[in-house]
């Protein structure tokens, strides 16, 4: 759930920072974080490992940046039900039956009542679509990446190749997006905020995906994220009283039925299908 925190606080930035550059920023802060902890420079690393986790850091990276230029211009709910996408076509090309194909379809439709997809969108709509469209395709890269990354990261685990992963993509998209970032070194206020951010949505459940994508298929991962609307919806009744009622209750009830599905069988990861 801290993803959802820090999201809230992100969307009250954009006036400060620009969506691109926050999300930006977000990645850079979370690769220092992660590397503090993680000590990558202490692990024996292969080139095969470095590779995959530069392809993965900057995926990473690209699909925080589209996805925030994205909820700009769009409603959350209408981005987060497209750009689900991406976990349903990693899902459908990797899932090994009719259970897990299955799954997702279900997920799919409770993940579009949940979002509560809007179809009055602004004037940069276009915009909106356009980055959502390759936020999409980034989180099935990040699914398929990350699992790699997961499974044969270097000796210090998926959650060290994470802070190296982290570290490269945004070193990549500095160029592009650090220029916009001065007002991080003039106020404090603004520097402590995303650092909430960055730990809070990156750092916190990038590192526990990893714990995960090591255990379970990518297909199984894609129903599981169906998850986090699910639990907002909840956490939403308990917390703010507010209420899920009519589609949001089937919504729920369609990514209940996912997960039972998905998880009826043991999983095998070792058959699963990953990149390279």
């Amino acid at each position: 759930m801290t993803q959802y925190l820090g999201a809230a606080i992100a969307v009250g930035l954009f006036t400060v920072l620009p969506p691109g550059t926050l999300a930006w920023a977000r990645v850079a802060v979370a690769a220092v974080v992660l590397t503090l902890w993680r000590r990558p420079w202490r692990t024996r690393w292969t080139r095969a490992e470095l590779g995959a986790s530069a392809l993965f850091g900057v995926v990473l990276a690209l699909m925080n940046v589209t996805f925030y230029i994205a909820i700009d211009s769009l409603p959350l709910g209408t981005a987060v039900a497209i750009e689900f996408i991406g976990p349903v076509a990693v899902a459908a090309v990797t899932g090994r039956g009719w259970r897990e194909r299955g799954a997702i379809a279900v997920a799919a439709v409770g993940v579009v009542l949940l979002a509560g997809v809007s179809l009055d969108a602004g004037p940069d709509a276009v915009r909106g679509l356009v980055a959502i469209a390759v936020a999409a395709a980034c989180w099935a890269g990040y699914i398929l990446l990350g699992r790699r990354v997961a499974q044969h990261g270097g000796s210090g685990g998926g959650v060290t190749s994470l802070a190296v992963a982290m570290g490269i993509g945004a070193l990549v998209l500095a160029p592009f997006l650090a220029g916009r970032a001065g007002p991080l070194l003039t106020d404090p206020r603004l520097a402590l905020l995303v650092v909430a951010i960055a730990v809070l949505s990156s750092v916190v459940p990038y590192a526990l995906e990893q714990v995960v994508l090591r255990k379970v298929t990518s297909a199984t991962f894609a129903v599981l994220l169906a998850m986090l609307p699910a639990t907002a919806a909840v956490v939403g009744a308990v917390v703010l009283r507010q209420w899920p009622h009519g589609l949001e209750i089937v919504g729920l009830g369609c990514v209940t039925v996912a997960i039972i599905l998905s998880s009826s069988r043991p999983a095998t990861p070792a058959g699963d299908v990953t990149p390279g």
